[in-house]
């Protein structure tokens, strides 16, 4: 269970930075040479879908030395069917950073993207720098180190710190001293939003309207910022804060669960046939009793921090909450717990994500500023502060950035639409507003009332799926920040 609490927690905790930075690109990325044309074909092995197609981008490696070393990003394309209705493309991003966007635009078809979008636009996916087929970032991580995830170990004192400490700088240097270290300074978001600008020029559009999620909304928010006049609709959904998947919002995965927890209580008392608890107090001693018993005991390799980690995963989704009840129960009673293999990928998902999240920002140097912090996350948010607020690698990060975070700011037009539910475990509501008063009058806010990670088109709530359709396909945004009504039950 140790290596599906990894799978877990690298998807979800694959999530947010921002310190100042020029609102324009710089003069050099202004000067390089026209990218060249793209050639569609068919997707490689293991992206193909019914009509997507691939194609390959060679972009700089440094900006600020356009005409210097290339290296390549691997694009996709879900062509409009309905050329008379066509408005343009729709650049994607499924989060991260670290994951693949290749496939991303058949997702999105299969998932209920309405129809009208599809004829609207052509949908287009890709792998940012660093990931997947675009050209990768190793850190040569073991097994081992991948089956331990993104998360440290729960941290009951200073000293277990103080002990993972070395972990965190074993992997720090092998990413510094890997074959692809040469990549680190420069696979950052704000490249990867530049590395978008190049796809706009290559497709031969004055414009690009997008969509991202998760780690994608604060990418979407880097390139509304950057390039302010070459987006057209931007749509940003289940949003990290303004600083980017910084220190800030490393700790706030904690709050994110304590949000979304009571969700799980209410789901578990309805269920008694799990016996986890008849009341939402009940429910929330079984989750601290059994993250303890494993902590002292670990049950078929799961330990109190894969307990935690299954837990706060599993919330992402309603769907996923049966699945949650039955786990708990086995780990409560003794029965059988399943252990999923780690996908393929899992190393470059990794590295690209350590590559961007330590490059974008200045993390906390010292183990002692990481020992208060789970001082005091350990205490506000007890679930999971212990964990999310510990030292990982970005404290020992090699390489310092070739630049500072961008700056997120009101200055552009108004053509943001920003997603939320109340109750998002991986993008917490309370990093949404921050961002939302970043942009000013450049965004609207749309939240809805409802939990888990991802509204358009995944959730159920119609008011705010219709706010985002009509946004895209219109141009129409709802005049003021709209908070939408829970979805009836059925």
């Amino acid at each position: 269970m140790r290596r599906s609490l990894s799978l877990a927690l690298t998807a979800t905790a694959l999530a947010v930075t921002a310190l100042p930075a020029s609102a324009t690109p710089p003069p050099a990325a202004t000067t390089a040479s026209a990218p060249d044309a793209l050639r569609w074909g068919p997707c490689p092995e293991g992206a193909a879908a019914p009509r997507l197609r691939c194609s390959t981008l060679r972009v700089p490696l440094d900006y600020r030395d356009p005409d210097g070393r290339r290296i390549e990003i691997a694009v996709s394309r879900l062509a409009s069917e309905k050329p008379a209705q066509r408005r343009g493309v729709l650049l994607t991003n499924p989060g991260g950073p670290g994951g693949s966007g290749l496939v991303y635009p058949a997702v999105l078809a299969a998932s209920g993207l309405p129809q009208e979008v599809l004829d609207s636009y052509d949908i287009i996916g890709f792998d940012p720098r660093g990931v997947g087929r675009s050209t990768p970032v190793t850190c040569d991580l073991t097994q081992e180190q991948q089956w331990r995830g993104n998360f440290p170990p729960y941290a009951h004192t200073a000293a277990d710190v103080t002990r993972e400490a070395g972990n965190a700088r074993k992997i720090a240097e092998q990413c510094g001293d890997s074959r692809a270290a040469w990549m680190l300074p420069h696979t950052t978001t704000a490249n990867t939003a530049r590395d978008m600008d190049r796809l706009r020029t290559a497709l031969g559009e004055p414009k690009l309207s997008y969509l991202g999620a998760s780690y994608g909304s604060y990418l979407g928010a880097v390139y509304a910022t950057l390039f302010p006049r070459r987006g057209d609709r931007i749509v940003l959904d289940s949003n990290m804060g303004p600083g980017g998947y910084d220190v800030t919002a490393m700790r706030l995965f904690a709050r994110g669960l304590e949000d979304r927890f009571p969700d799980f209580a209410a789901f578990a008392v309805a269920h008694p046939e799990y016996g986890l608890g008849s009341t939402r107090e009940e429910v929330t001693d079984t989750y601290f009793e059994l993250a303890e018993r494993l902590d002292e005991k670990p049950y078929q390799d799961v330990d109190g921090t894969a307990f935690r980690g299954y837990t706060f995963d599993s919330l992402y989704a309603d769907a996923s909450m049966p699945r949650l009840a039955e786990f708990w129960q086995a780990v409560d009673t003794g029965g059988p717990l399943p252990l999923p293999e780690p996908p393929p990928g899992l190393e470059n998902l990794m590295a690209a994500r350590f590559a961007v999240v330590c490059g974008d920002s200045r993390w906390p140097g010292t183990v002692r500023e990481y020992q208060r912090n789970v001082a005091v996350d350990r205490h506000r948010y007890p679930m999971l502060g212990g964990s999310t607020a510990s030292i990982n690698p970005c404290a020992f990060w090699p390489r310092e950035g070739t630049e500072p975070p961008v700056r997120i700011t009101g200055r552009g037009p108004s053509n943001v639409l920003m997603l939320q539910n109340e109750r998002d475990p991986g993008t917490p509501l309370a990093g949404a507003r921050e961002l939302r008063r970043a942009f000013g009058g450049r965004a609207t806010m749309v939240t809805a009332d409802q939990g888990g990670h991802g509204v358009y088109p995944y959730g159920r709530n119609t008011c705010a799926n219709d706010a985002a359709t009509r946004f895209l396909t219109t141009g129409e945004r709802p005049a003021r920040d709209l908070a939408c009504a829970a979805r009836p039950s059925e």
